[in-house]
């Protein structure tokens, strides 16, 4: 007999949100609704406030945005940064920072910047937000290329489950550049963060069930304006989460995201009643 498939529920303690031209999950919140319209003058990169001002301007744009969302969530949640566990996952890590050690080792290999190769490896994001925040719990930066935000879901929702604890998930991506840009498809700036709880509290947002199934599906269609106009990013594949959440309270929004060519990871988000919200 084979076994049962992977399944669980998590709550969802906060949400943070950055583009352009959504800097904030407030505002993101409304345009993925369809009721609010995005910025027609899109904002700069976010300043993380963790890091010194002279740091802010030497990081690159993929710590930025995962610092930025990082501590907007866990701030939202009312939890202390340095007791979480945390889930980093980008599709491809920083593009701008790969075409230049790429460019930088073809051409003039002994002038490779000592910075820049510490900002290359694919865990930097992680690495700065442990050593900003003071955090001593464990970690993990994965890359799952298209499905790199349902893995890192699937990682933070497993061990949110196994460990009965709360944990950080941050996905982000950023534009493709260079030489890579004609291999890599990924348009502007996306980040987002949640926090992932066992069990649902006063802060809690919505529920969220979910279960591995052997099937294949396609990435779900985006249905807002506010999505469909992100769609170019890498981190993409965040969108049809984040606009079940946002529509959760006109009834249960279930989806399905393809995480490998002959698995899904079903959901299905709700919004909470106070009977549901343990204290």
């Amino acid at each position: 007999m084979s076994a049962p498939p992977a399944q669980g529920s998590f709550a969802v303690d906060a949400i943070a949100f950055w583009a352009p031209t959504l800097p904030g999950w407030s505002h993101a919140h409304g345009a993925l609704r369809d009721e609010q319209a995005p910025l027609v003058a899109p904002a700069k990169r976010p300043a993380p406030e963790l890091l010194a001002a002279a740091e802010r301007r030497r990081v690159p744009d993929t710590v930025a945005l995962a610092l930025e969302v990082a501590a907007a969530a866990v701030r939202a949640s009312g939890r202390d940064a340095a007791a979480l566990p945390s889930v980093f996952t980008s599709t491809h890590g920083d593009l701008a920072v790969s075409d230049y050690m790429c460019a930088t080792l073809a051409s003039s290999p002994t002038l490779i910047s000592p910075t820049k190769f510490h900002n290359s490896v694919h865990n930097a994001a992680a690495g700065y937000w442990t050593i900003a925040t003071g955090c001593r719990e464990t970690s993990t930066a994965l890359s799952a290329f298209d499905a790199s935000f349902a893995a890192g879901l699937l990682e933070a929702a497993s061990q949110c489950s196994a460990d009965e604890r709360a944990v950080l998930l941050v996905a982000f991506d950023v534009e493709a550049s260079g030489a890579l840009a004609s291999v890599v498809d990924s348009e502007g700036l996306l980040a987002c963060a949640l926090v992932l709880a066992p069990s649902a509290g006063p802060a809690s947002v919505c529920t969220v069930d979910w279960q591995l199934a052997r099937e294949t599906v396609a990435a779900p269609e985006l249905r807002s304006a506010a999505a469909r106009s992100l769609a170019g990013n890498a981190m993409a594949g965040a969108l049809p989460l984040l606009e079940a959440i946002a529509t959760a309270e006109r009834g249960d929004t279930a989806i399905a995201l393809p995480i490998a060519p002959s698995l899904a990871l079903r959901l299905t988000a709700r919004m909470l009643v106070a009977a549901e919200v343990q204290p």
